[in-house]
């Protein structure tokens, strides 16, 4: 973890505005899926989404998306890329409606990690690799978060949220954290 609080040294620092203060303490890791425009890979538009500075004039997808406020903690890009958002110390606004053991309102206790793919699609092996890192770094500084308490999107908010999707290997990555 860096000097600074709630930011991990190996990532690429691009504080997003979209977060307020966290109330709750942090439990449980929430893993995502994202490309911008859908199925596109490579462009810095997941960066900009997280920033309010997307061009809807860039995509049509984009004009659908343009006013919403997300964030999430950390993206994994498809080359093991780390970036984060927001501190883990802050809220960032990544699960939306969404429970976990009965508790509502997944963004007050979670950390949200999103990899660059499509609940379609395969993740490449550098992701899992940063990932795997990432979560080893984050069960460390935050002891309640245990194996059963990492999941997809999909299960959180079931029915409206399909990622990280059938093809994220859950069985080796729980295997290698």
């Amino acid at each position: 973890m860096n000097k600074e609080k709630g930011w991990i040294d190996e990532a690429e620092i691009i504080k997003s505005p979209n977060y307020n203060k966290r109330n709750d303490e942090i439990s449980l890791i929430v893993i995502h899926a994202i490309s911008l425009p859908p199925s596109h890979y490579g462009s810095k538009n997941i960066d900009k989404f997280f920033l309010n500075k997307l061009d809807p004039s860039e995509h049509a997808y984009f004009e659908e998306i343009i006013n919403l406020k997300v964030s999430a903690h950390f993206l994994i890009e498809r080359t093991g890329i780390l970036k984060q958002f927001v501190s883990t110390e802050d809220r960032a606004w990544h699960a939306g409606e969404s429970s976990f053991n009965g508790k509502d309102n997944c963004n007050d206790f979670s950390i949200g990690i999103e990899l660059e793919g499509t609940e379609d699609s395969e993740f490449e092996e550098a992701q899992y690799s940063s990932l795997i890192k990432l979560t080893q770094t984050l069960m460390k500084k935050y002891p309640k978060i245990n194996k059963d308490r990492i999941v997809g999107h999909s299960f959180i908010a079931p029915g409206r949220k399909f990622d990280p999707g059938k093809f994220f290997d859950w069985e080796y990555f729980k295997s290698e954290i």
